[in-house]
């Protein structure tokens, strides 16, 4: 009988059998133990969890909406802000241009006074005199220098104005197109859910944005941005008011001396009117006097020719009867009488003489006065003709006037970002 070939190895015992049987079974059981307990806490982890996340989502939708609403308020006032930083603009900008116009206007003005000092430059004689009409045409022409030199700041400081609400308003824009986007932006991550398409992991996801601000100097910023503009816009208003009050004092003053000046000149013409007048007058008078005196000459002249033939005859008679022979030359009564004749005569022809001579001067002084008169009247014709130019000439002004009050069509100011509204600027 052959023999059964015994298994090679090391033969365990029954005990130890037994005992690698109880170390599994035991081993099983802990290790149900210890998958139990980390079933039941990964089963705790995820209700945890889901909660957690779900408030955390729930909690920071939350936040998104409060900031889109906070964003879209911000957003508001800088619109709001931003419309009547445009209509301030368009308003000094209505106002610097009326001020310019102004200034425009004092051109006329100036030219006419001007033109009214030339013209009585040409004055002669004795009618150039610094009268008051000259004094306030050279109050006209400084009072209009100062007033072109005061609506010339004024314009100066409006273009200033108009440049710092340019700023301001640049800065809204710039601020308002921000929060637009950032709007946009929150918009989005707010409609954004754990199904969307367009999630995904991200690098380094919360890092800190280079150039990030803390939540206060972000309202401080949109603050500071709001009350730049407002003060702009305050500074604005009261420059309009100012400019317009300074517009209305000048143009007052402008027509007080206006009239002023007229009123000069029309009683200046009048006085010179009435020197014209007057010296007519004194020529008429001068030429019937001249006339009168001319024939009062031929009298005394014709009546010193009478008497020279009456004084040749009694000078005749007496040379004559110095030729009676003896005692017939006797100094008889006739002699006497011839005598007496010659006397007289004589003295009549001198006192004739002198008096035509004295006649004669007297002509030549009147004819000379009366020369002298005759250029005088044409240097106060003149003058009156230069006066009644530079009235002609003032005329202008009040047609200018006129012709200042005709509408002037304004284009209306765009914005700093080249818009002219906000509306187009939020689509």
């Amino acid at each position: 009988m052959s023999t059964i070939p015994a298994k090679p190895g090391l033969r365990h015992s029954v005990s130890e059998w037994c005992s690698n049987n109880q170390q599994l079974s035991a081993t099983a059981e802990h290790e149900r133990r210890v998958s139990n307990v980390i079933r039941q806490e990964g089963r705790a982890l995820r209700n945890e969890t889901s909660s957690k996340t779900f408030w955390d989502e729930s909690d920071n939708s939350g936040r998104l909406r409060d900031r889109v609403q906070d964003v879209a308020r911000w957003k508001e006032a800088l619109e709001a802000c931003a419309q009547e930083v445009d209509k301030e603009m368009e308003a000094l900008t209505l106002c610097k241009e009326q001020t310019e116009q102004a200034l425009a206007a004092t051109a006329v003005p100036l030219e006419v006074s001007l033109e009214c000092l030339t013209l009585r430059e040409g004055r002669r004689g004795c009618e150039l005199v610094s009268d008051p009409v000259d004094e306030q045409l050279r109050k006209e022409v400084e009072l209009i220098e100062r007033v072109k030199q005061t609506l010339q700041q004024h314009i100066d400081k409006a273009f200033e104005q108009l440049c710092v609400l340019q700023e301001a308003r640049h800065q809204l824009t710039l601020d308002l197109q921000n929060k637009m986007e950032a709007l946009d932006i929150d918009l989005a991550c707010l409609s954004l859910s754990v199904k969307s398409p367009q999630i995904s992991l991200k690098t380094n996801p919360t890092r800190i944005p280079t150039g990030s601000i803390t939540p206060q100097e972000w309202l401080q910023y949109s603050q500071h941005n709001v009350a730049r503009a407002r003060e702009a816009m305050h500074v604005s208003l009261l420059m309009r008011e100012d400019m317009s009050l300074t517009r209305a004092q000048l143009q007052n003053e402008l027509e007080t001396q206006r009239r002023a000046t007229e009123f000069a000149l029309r009683k200046r013409t009048h006085r010179e009117e009435q020197a014209r007048d007057d010296l007519e007058w004194q020529l008429r008078n001068t030429e019937d006097e001249m006339a009168e005196m001319q024939s009062d000459i031929r009298g005394l002249d014709d009546d010193l020719q009478v008497k020279a033939a009456s004084l040749k005859l009694a000078h005749t008679r007496l040379e004559n009867r110095t030729s009676r022979p003896g005692m017939d030359l006797c100094r008889d009564e006739v002699q006497r009488g011839l005598v007496d004749e010659v006397g007289q005569l004589e003295a009549t022809v001198k006192a004739l003489t002198h008096k035509l001579s004295e006649a004669r001067h007297s002509l030549q002084r009147m004819q000379l006065h009366h020369s002298r008169m005759l250029q005088d009247l044409s240097r106060k014709q003149e003058a009156l003709s230069l006066e009644q130019r530079s009235m002609n000439t003032r005329g202008r002004l009040t047609s200018a006037a006129h012709a200042d009050k005709t509408p002037v069509l304004l284009v209306p100011l765009t914005n700093s970002s080249g818009r002219s509204n906000l509306q187009l600027l939020a689509q």
